[in-house]
């Protein structure tokens, strides 16, 4: 894994191709502080040249869990980050044909680490509010397309994700996850 520095902005490859963490430096003062979240020049130095066409933002309590969710037809890149609370994000490779077919990447997201994440298309994606609350904002590559929606099961455990527990327990209770009725009927992954 390596890393690429453009303008205010760092970028962090992960084990799996195209999945890149973002750093953005704050300036700050008595004031409070000032960043940019997106710049287009210096993200495509980072090697991320995706042409965001919708913003989505969701507020969510602790113990929400959304996911594991992807576009089947219209796939979408999207830019992911928390401007307040903490989550733990996740993506996992759907794309045919890769080595890490399957594999997932997470990071905690918070309005504190100021960190974003870059899923390019062909992931499925969900996080986990570890706050009491959480802002979650995101940019897409393509706009939502009704009908055209897949999922898998957040705990399936052909993909064995590690989720984290939540704050003040010793490992993640799953009475404790809440889950849209819809995300309580996904599929699980067949690994193809």
């Amino acid at each position: 894994m390596g890393s690429v520095q453009s303008g205010n902005f760092t970028f962090t490859k992960t084990e799996i191709e195209g999945v890149v963490i973002v750093d953005a430096k704050a300036y700050g003062d008595e004031r409070g502080y000032f960043m940019e979240t997106y710049k287009r020049p210096d993200f495509v130095a980072g090697g991320i040249g995706a042409e965001f066409v919708q913003d989505n933002q969701s507020s969510s309590t602790r113990g929400v869990l959304r996911g594991l969710h992807f576009q089947v037809e219209h796939p979408q890149a999207k830019l992911v980050r928390v401007i307040s609370g903490e989550v733990f994000d996740v993506c996992v490779d759907l794309r045919a044909g890769s080595p890490t077919y399957g594999k997932w990447v997470g990071a905690v997201l918070s309005a504190e680490n100021r960190r974003q994440l870059f899923i390019p298309r062909g992931f499925a994606h969900g996080f986990l509010v570890l706050s009491e609350a959480a802002e979650f904002c995101y940019k897409c590559d393509d706009v939502y397309h009704s009908g055209d929606e897949g999922g898998y099961m957040w705990d399936d455990p052909a993909i064995g994700i590690e989720w984290p527990p939540l704050p003040g327990d010793d490992a993640l209770d799953p009475s404790k996850v809440i889950l849209s009725e819809k995300d309580k009927l996904h599929p699980p992954f067949v690994a193809g």
